[in-house]
């Protein structure tokens, strides 16, 4: 068998991707790199759907637990970390097996990305105008320089339209040149888990039950005592941000845990969109009894 490509297991939040990924990678010799940009943090759990390490099987995790919550993630850092991991990999003849919902950690990992620098002076002056006028003359701006980013950027989506104009001011490119590509760097499969969008929720909302009863607002409480609240990237994760909104005092339990549920089958759409747009995802049936042995023989395997 000669070298097989990297896989990527993909798809929403609650479909079994951490499950499939440590399937293959028990029958392939793998090891798993984490995709799921809010499992890069320590601490949290719960809420991410860590696999426990019993769960995990004695299959090598990598990109798990790296940061602390108050880091703010950055998708160029985590593509400084994953590739030189999968040519690791590779060379050991161990098949890296990407796990998790990220679409763009996925497509940073595997595909042409370019990420531009950041200019603190550049970000800070375009964050007050946004702070003082709010996106609409922002967005205004960006539609002239750059109207192919515009069309796929949110008009109310601030950070965004920010760090657009952000990269064409010092790039002097247009932002949608740096857009994602589907043009791999690797030999690669992507995998998606299809669960149908009614059983979908049914799942998320079971999965949100179980978070509860296995301690997730503990477990945000002890975070909050880390500086999770202050976390720009960690205190927005679904259940997190909820919970401490609960814990401010400015919503019930319930209601977090009602908002939990909302927001979780929000975010599993959107992944959808975004995997679906990917005309190479291959989906197989979450509950297929041979899922398994599709995926494997989707590798090549």
């Amino acid at each position: 068998m000669g070298q097989l490509p990297v896989i990527a297991v993909v798809g929403a939040t609650a479909a079994g991707k951490s499950d499939l990924a440590v399937e293959l990678a028990l029958r392939l010799g793998g090891e798993v790199i984490n995709t799921d940009s809010m499992q890069f943090y320590r601490g949290m759990d719960i809420g991410t759907a860590k696999l426990s390490a019993a769960e995990r099987r004695g299959v090598p995790h990598h990109l798990l637990d790296i940061w602390p919550v108050t880091r703010t993630a950055s998708v160029a850092e985590y593509q400084g970390l994953a590739r030189p991991l999968i040519e690791e990999l590779e060379a050991k003849g161990r098949p890296p097996i990407l796990a998790g919902g990220s679409g763009l950690y996925v497509r940073a990992a595997i595909d042409d990305l370019d990420f531009p620098g950041t200019d603190p002076d550049i970000r800070a002056r375009l964050e007050a105008e946004l702070a003082e006028t709010g996106p609409a003359p922002l967005f205004a701006r960006l539609t002239t320089l750059d109207p192919v980013a515009a069309e796929k950027i949110l008009p109310s989506n601030g950070r965004r339209i920010v760090r657009a104009l952000e990269v064409i001011e010092l790039s002097g490119r247009p932002f949608s040149a740096t857009m994602p590509s589907y043009d791999a760097v690797y030999d690669s499969v992507q995998i998606g888990v299809e669960v149908p969008r009614p059983l979908l929720d049914e799942r998320i909302e079971l999965r949100v039950a179980r978070m509860w009863e296995a301690g997730l607002v503990e477990e945000v409480r002890r975070l909050a005592g880390e500086g999770l609240a202050e976390g720009r990237t960690a205190s927005r994760a679904l259940g997190y941000a909820q919970v401490l909104r609960f814990l401010d005092g400015e919503w019930t339990e319930e209601q977090a845990r009602e908002e939990t549920v909302r927001a979780t089958r929000r975010f599993a759409r959107r992944q959808e969109s975004w995997f679906r747009r990917d005309p190479r995802v291959v989906w197989l049936p979450f509950d297929a009894p041979d899922l398994a042995e599709r995926a494997l023989a989707l590798v090549g395997a």
